[in-house]
C-alpha cells in the first residue's frame, strides 16, 4: 500500500490526519502514516506498511516555521538497517529501523525534515477511509517525520505499533518506502531535531 499526501489546515508539509496537521493518505494496513507537506508512509494489508502515506497528526510543526540553526543531520543507512543522529562528526545516537521492500524502496539520496507530526493518522490510499486508531498503538506510532514527497507518495520515518516491533527488531525490509522506528527510538529523535534538519540516505 502506499500513503498519498494532503494538504492539512495546521500544516504547510504532506501529512494529513484527517486534517489535524499536514495530511497525506498512504494504503497500509495496520500501521502508521503520518504526513505533512512532505513525506510518505505506507504498508500492506498483510505486511507492515512503509513509504508514502497520509495521516493526521495532533499536533504538528510547520515546514515553514523552522530554520536549522545546529549541524545536525540524520544519515539512515540502508544496508546496516540503522539510523543515526549525527553532530560535529559525533554520534548523538543509533538505533534500528525497517526500511521499503526491494519493489518499494527507501529512497537515497539527500533530503530534510519537511513536517513534524505527533500522533499521525492513517488513512488508506486504496479506500480513504482513516484508521481511528492515532497514539502508539496507530499504524504510523505517535510520531512522524516526513523527508520526501512526490506527485503520489510520502515518505518519513515514523514509529511503529508494539504488533509491528519484530520488522524493526529484525531489520526488515518490507515497507512501502517510509523507515520505521521503535516508539521510544523515534520519539528520541523527534525531539532532537527541527523541520529542515539534513536528512541522509545511503544504501
Amino acid at each position: 500500500m502506499t500513503f498519498r499526501t494532503l494538504v492539512g489546515l495546521l500544516a504547510l508539509s504532506t501529512l494529513t490526519p484527517v486534517l489535524m496537521a499536514p495530511g497525506a493518505r498512504a494504503i497500509e494496513p495496520p500501521p502508521p502514516v503520518p504526513g505533512l507537506p512532505q513525506a510518505s508512509a505506507s504498508g500492506a494489508a498483510t505486511r507492515l506498511p512503509a513509504g508514502a502515506a497520509s495521516a493526521a497528526p495532533a499536533s504538528t510543526v510547520p515546514a515553514t516555521t523552522a530554520s536549522v540553526t545546529s549541524n545536525r543531520e540524520i544519515v539512515l543507512e540502508l544496508h546496516k538497517r540503522t539510523i543515526s543522529l549525527i553532530e560535529g562528526g559525533k554520534v548523538l545516537g543509533k538505533w534500528p529501523v525497517a526500511i521499503g521492500d526491494p519493489e518499494t524502496p527507501t529512497p537515497v539520496g539527500r533530503y530534510s525534515i519537511r513536517n513534524k507530526v505527533v500522533n499521525p493518522q492513517y488513512q488508506s490510499t486504496k479506500s480513504g477511509k482513516n484508521n481511528p486508531t492515532i497514539g502508539p498503538n496507530g499504524p504510523l506510532g505517535d510520531r512522524w517525520m516526513g523527508f520526501h514527497t512526490t506527485t503520489k507518495d510520502q515518505f518519513g520515518i515514523h514509529g511503529t505499533p508494539p504488533a509491528w516491533a519484530w520488522a524493526v527488531n529484525q531489520g526488515a525490509a518490507v515497507t512501502h518506502g517510509c523507515v520505521r522506528m521503535l516508539g521510544p527510538h523515534v520519539r528520541a529523535l523527534f525531539e532532537q531535531v527541527d523541520v529542515g534538519t539534513p536528512v541522509v540516505v545511503k544504501p
